[in-house]
């Protein structure tokens, strides 16, 4: 039960215990974001964001993301138009010294000038690492276009050159306006005691800051719309991506609740009206989603589109026309009804982390309805009829106000006497309606079953048993919050593939839940939405698995839709034609994301024989060939229950799990063969470099080597040697981040494989920088190999990953991920118990082996993409 309290200067404070895990989350809620500043500021709201870490009156530049994580914690921060919020989450154990780093940076931030100068720097960065995202320049011309008047219109980084104008003067002034007392909300959830956590906080963050609230900032309003807005920008992409959106009303707004439910059944899920319709039924688009953006002020009801470009008016239109039939057609009251689950459901999740209740009493106290809006807009959720969705249709989905904006190629030969046309069609046109869901609720031999008290219970230790098809069952009881995940994972991956099947992993993965020889996709998407949870497959580097989180009160169902999908995929052919189309349309789109190509030119310059050379999504040329034969042959050859592990964790009985197991994986279905030999490959003779042209704002760049095994032990202290260098603390982002402002992005990364992977530094930085910043990437590299760590630096690395892993643990899905995938490729269950005494006994003699064994500036690869 949350409470809430105020001191006596206004600081609001909102506490909830949970003691699932020993972790502590803080966050303090800012009301002030962009939309809160004056012209001149644009962007300070955000350069506060990261400069309150930066130092304060007692702790110097870089101490405070050392602190935090030397006591194994992580720490961040993000702006919105509304709020700017802090966050630490930390092991309960040291929750004190925590929330005095946070109460520190807030109310004591130094904004030393040298400290200013460089991180302008590297927002400056940020702001062209944006320009490379075609979805984020997309989004910007959205909110440009929607919003006249209002701040919501400006990007929330600001500009360039209005951040190269902030003087520290200009910072502090917004500083003290705003992060007062009085308009800053503590968020707290966590193994904590009240009497306790009241103790600290009047000692951290009470008392007169000398700093008195002025009141909020009066934003311009925009007028009501009169007509349609259309914006096209043409530009050299490879997708096209539309907005169709129109004007609602604020958060607090009586029909806001209405409108959220409306945006699930447009738009939220395999099983929404648009993604049956325009993306399964049509093949129009190859993403689609809706959203109901309702901020402090006026926002929009967004319907977002990536699709070829030649169907962009096609496409339109059959968007169009679906909303149409929404403000004419009563949504099925078995669709209501399970989307009012589902919500109820999302609030279950949400508290499976201390984070994500510390989110959610934030994000409800600093609106203006307060802590109590929660209760009240549930309360709205569960009283909504099929008319209120109706009604709200109808009077804010109005084609002749709509705001559309289009980032297309020029070949798309969009333009706005194009879009008005599309557009036009619609209104005249009927609406159009998704053919009828068919699925049944719960199937009658599977009854849910009721919700158990787990008061008096607590974990168990793993549970692990072989069943006689060779399965391996591992299942761990966690009770804290009615909920629970599966795993089941089978060896293969890249790692199995070929030039000439490059790509049938993740081809296997996107349709083995588009429907089961007794299933259509259609009735798997609407079973999972009843069982308020999903079911998907992901295929890696080394692994194909199969994932799914259900409410626990829908365990056996939920099992038995799992089983399904895995056993009994139907790959009928239009479904693979489709999910065929999907891929070869992101293999196409590959150029609009420069950082992941960055890694893709990395594997092949690294690798020149073994399958880790060839990219996840495959090649076009490869997954043009691939059809339903092929992939009923993977699934047969690879996926038989005797080569499975599948993992259960979560709130569920032991003896049911396994008489399930039993039930559906006790026995083999033929066909397997044995594990697929892979040969490794030597590390290069020699350094290697490539380099791709592209015309972006920035460079990416990935240096590495050859490394570890996911079975050699030595891994462990790869990862120790990789958080020295990465993490806001760690060398990497202090040296050439903080330092010197290369980058706005820059870590290192291992990938440990079942074959020897890799370990990794990456940069995104500016073309003229790149020179400087490969010298200084090389100069960490070679400072780590050829120095000792100071034993400090070596305890802020432990305990940072130690305090990571458990913060990672408390959900059920990483815990179902970690189980599996470490007993699937042999590692044990070692690993999951006892990681973090293995972590804890790595010397700073074990990083230097290690370093030694891997950097190797004779065996290394470089990958350059830029222009």
């Amino acid at each position: 039960m949350a409470i809430r309290y105020a001191l006596p200067n206004g600081l609001t404070v909102v506490f909830e215990e949970q003691h699932a895990a020993k972790v502590a989350a803080f966050q303090v809620w800012v009301k002030a974001g962009s939309a809160d500043e004056r012209p001149d500021q644009a962007g300070l709201a955000h350069l506060h964001e990261h400069m309150l870490f930066k130092g304060t009156e007692r702790r110097g530049p870089g101490e405070i993301a050392r602190d935090i994580e030397a006591h194994g914690g992580e720490i961040n921060a993000w702006t919105s138009f509304d709020q700017t919020v802090y966050h630490i989450v930390i092991a309960s154990q040291f929750a004190r010294t925590g929330l005095d780093i946070l109460g520190d940076a807030v109310r004591r931030s130094a904004f030393d000038k040298d400290e200013l100068a460089r991180e302008i720097e590297v927002v400056c960065e940020e702001i062209k690492r944006s320009f490379d995202s075609p979805s984020r320049r997309a989004s910007r011309a959205l909110f440009s276009t929607a919003f006249q008047t209002h701040p919501y219109r400006l990007p929330v980084i600001g500009t360039e050159e209005s951040v190269r104008g902030f003087t520290r003067e200009k910072v502090l002034e917004f500083y003290h306006r705003h992060y007062t007392p009085k308009n800053l909300v503590l968020s707290v959830a966590g193994d904590l005691r009240e009497s306790e956590l009241r103790e600290w906080v009047e000692e951290i963050f009470g008392g007169d800051w000398g700093r008195p609230y002025a009141g909020p900032v009066e934003r311009p309003r925009d007028a009501a719309p009169t007509g349609r807005r259309v914006h096209v920008q043409t530009e050299d992409v490879k997708e096209a991506y539309l907005h169709l959106s129109f004007a609602i009303p604020e958060l607090e707004h009586p029909d806001v609740p209405a409108l959220d439910m409306l945006a699930m059944v447009v738009g939220q899920g395999e099983s929404s009206w648009l993604v049956r319709e325009v993306k399964h039924r049509q093949h129009l688009v190859n993403d689609i989603h809706a959203s109901a953006y309702t901020p402090k002020d006026p926002g929009i009801f967004s319907v977002g589109l990536t699709l070829p470009p030649a169907q962009a008016a096609k496409a339109l239109t059959q968007t169009a026309r679906v909303l149409e039939a929404l403000r004419t057609t009563l949504v099925p009251e078995e669709e209501l009804r399970t989307l009012k689950a589902a919500v109820e459901a999302e609030s279950v999740y949400r508290k499976e982390t201390v984070q994500g209740t510390a989110r959610n009493l934030g994000s409800y106290q600093t609106s203006p309805g307060g802590l109590e809006s929660e209760a009240r807009y549930m309360e709205h959720i569960r009283g909504l009829t099929l008319e209120d969705l109706r009604r709200v249709a109808q009077k804010y989905l109005r084609l002749e106000h709509a705001v559309v904006t289009a980032l297309v190629p020029p070949s798309a030969e969009l333009t706005e006497a194009v879009v008005n046309a599309a557009l036009d069609e619609a209104a005249k046109s009927p609406g159009l309606t998704p053919p009828e869901r068919t699925a049944r609720p719960v199937p009658p031999d599977a009854p849910a079953r009721p919700a158990r008290s787990t008061a008096a219970s607590a974990r168990s230790e793993v549970y692990q048993e072989k069943l006689p098809s060779g399965a391996t069952l591992v299942v761990r009881v966690e009770p804290h919050v009615p909920l629970f995940s599966m795993r089941a994972a089978f060896t293969g991956g890249l790692r199995y593939e070929t030039a000439e099947d490059n790509g049938i992993t993740t081809l296997v993965s996107r349709t083995l839940t588009r429907g089961t020889t007794t299933l259509s996709s259609d009735e798997i998407s609407q079973l999972s939405d009843i069982y308020a949870g999903n079911v998907s497959a992901q295929g890696g580097r080394n692994s194909v698995s199969l994932k799914a989180d259900f409410l626990s009160r829908y365990f056996e169902p939920g099992f038995r839709l799992f089983a399904d999908c895995l056993l009994n995929p139907s790959f009928r052919e239009e479904e693979v034609a489709r999910e065929r189309s999907l891929l070869l349309q992101d293999i196409l789109t590959r150029e609009d994301k420069p950082s992941s190509l960055a890694f893709e030119l990395f594997a092949r310059t690294l690798y020149r024989e073994h399958p880790y050379r060839l990219p996840l999504t495959g090649e076009k040329a490869s997954v043009e060939k691939l059809g339903p034969d092929q992939l009923r042959a993977y699934h047969r050859q690879h996926m038989d229950p005797s080569q499975m592990t599948l993992s259960v964790v979560g709130d569920v009985r032991v003896e049911e799990v396994r008489a399930l197991a039993l039930e559906f994986f006790g026995k083999s279905r033929g066909g397997a063969v044995a594990p697929k030999q892979v040969l490794p490959e030597a590390p290069p003779s020699a350094p290697r470099s490539e380099k791709k042209e592209l015309a972006r704002a920035q460079t990416h760049l990935v240096m590495g080597f050859q490394a570890a095994r996911l079975t050699d032990r030595w891994r462990i202290t790869l990862d120790v040697l990789s958080t020295v260098l990465s993490g806001q603390g760690g060398r990497l982002f202090v040296e050439l981040r903080d330092k010197r402002s290369m980058a706005y992005s820059v870590s290192s990364f291992s990938m440990d494989g079942l074959d020897p992977g890799y370990f990794a530094v990456y940069m995104g930085t500016s073309p003229e920088k790149v020179d400087a910043a490969v010298a200084g990437m090389r100069k960490e590299l070679e400072r780590i190999r050829d120095e000792p760590i100071p034993d400090a630096e070596l305890e802020r690395a432990k305990q940072h990953i130690i305090g990571s892993y458990e913060i990672d643990l408390q959900r059920n899905s990483t815990r179902a991920t970690l189980l599996a995938l470490d007993t699937c490729y042999g590692v044990g269950l070692d690993n999951f118990l006892h990681y973090s005494e293995h972590v804890a006994k790595v010397t700073a003699a074990d990083v230097q082996e290690v370093a030694r064994r891997v950097i190797d500036f004779d065996r290394v690869a470089m990958a350059v993409v830029g222009p």
